[in-house]
Formats: structure tokens, C-alpha cells, sequence
């Protein structure tokens, strides 16, 4: 989990005073939050996609 967050989110976690369980928690709170964005920019891409096909079809030709 430490890689897809990144070092320096993880050193700053680490470099507050708190306790283990709260730091557990904090780390847990920015995967849930890395976790949704990557949902957000999934969709995001996916409608994009959606839009391509629909609208920069060719046209019929009569």
C-alpha cells in the first residue's frame, strides 16, 4: 500500500505524532481516498470513450 501512495504521504503519516491504531487509520483514510479517485478518473475515461462513439461516428452517406 506504501507504493501506490507514495513515500512522501506515508513519511508525513509517520512523521506525526500519533498512535499506531491512529496512523493505521490515516494511512487507511488515503487509500480509500487514492482508491476513489481512481474510480472518479475511471468513469471519467469511460464516458469520454462513450462520447467518442457516439458523436465522431462518420456519417451515412445518402
Amino acid at each position: 500500500m506504501e507504493i501506490k501512495l507514495g513515500s512522501t504521504v506515508v513519511g508525513r503519516i509517520n512523521a506525526v505524532r500519533m498512535s499506531d491504531a491512529e496512523r493505521l487509520v490515516a494511512i487507511g483514510a488515503m487509500h480509500d481516498a487514492d482508491m476513489l479517485v481512481d474510480g472518479f478518473a475511471w468513469v471519467a475515461k469511460k464516458i469520454e470513450q462513450i462520447g467518442e462513439r457516439l458523436f465522431l461516428r462518420p456519417q451515412l452517406k445518402h
